[in-house]
């Protein structure tokens, strides 16, 4: 399958971002009309009930604030994914999202972890990096672009700020950058270039000597055998 064969739109490229986005809201707004507070299923580190907010985490904010600066790169960056990466698009959302949520239990700080920030930094890294890897000039024009968009949120990686899980945005990035290793060879890659071949070309064996090519004219006049003339003198009267 070639390159304009795999980047053919399709519905999901948009369906599963908007209902991704729109299930994180929908989550909000329970919480704020019934007077709920579901950060208790969010990521609890090295506790087996904290294990719930693997699955739970990535659907629950602290804020409207926390909700939208998730909600506009999820959409762009899941979009991404499902245009540029079809074939894996699912593997790395599903599986990407369950690693973060496993790796921000072993290592973050004992609190309760919340938010899509997580899949965002997963989405991001994945992202920018297969673009790299893969060599390939429309996937590594996805990757600048991410870089200009998004590049500022690296330095969320580090404890800069207090309050928000840096830990979370670690594992994602990492996850990330795992994951466009494993996938690699999935998908688009770097497309390789191959010269037409010519009639010149054909003047040249294989160790790029000179050897033009016999014609059939030339064939039959060395086939033809040799005629020996005799010559017989008379005598004069």
């Amino acid at each position: 399958m070639n390159t304009d064969e795999q980047l053919k739109f399709s519905r999901t490229v948009f369906t599963i971002p908007l209902l991704f986005v729109f299930t994180i809201w929908f989550v909000y707004w329970l919480e704020i009309k019934f007077g709920w507070n579901f950060n208790k299923f969010g990521v609890f580190p090295r506790s087996f009930s904290g294990l719930k907010g693997v699955l739970c985490s990535p659907f629950i904010h602290s804020d409207t604030n926390h909700l939208f600066n998730n909600s506009v790169p999820l959409f762009v960056l899941s979009a991404c994914l499902f245009y540029f990466y079809k074939e894996v698009a699912v593997k790395v959302l599903i599986y990407g999202g369950i690693v973060t949520g496993l790796l921000t239990w072993i290592i973050a700080r004992e609190s309760y972890h919340i938010g899509a920030s997580g899949v965002v930094y997963l989405l991001f890294s994945f992202v920018l990096f297969s673009g790299i890897i893969k060599k390939n000039y429309r996937l590594v024009a996805v990757s600048f672009i991410t870089i200009f968009l998004y590049g500022s949120m690296v330095w969320y990686v580090l404890p800069i700020k207090e309050g928000m899980s840096w830990e979370g945005h670690l594992s994602g990035l990492v996850t990330g950058f795992v994951l466009s290793l494993l996938y690699r060879k999935r998908g688009i890659v770097k497309e390789k270039f191959e010269f037409s071949k010519t009639e010149f070309d054909d003047m040249f064996d294989e160790d790029g000597n000179y050897a033009p090519p016999v014609f059939e004219e030339e064939m039959e006049l060395e086939e033809l055998e040799e005629i020996k003339y005799r010559y017989i003198y008379k005598e004069e009267e």
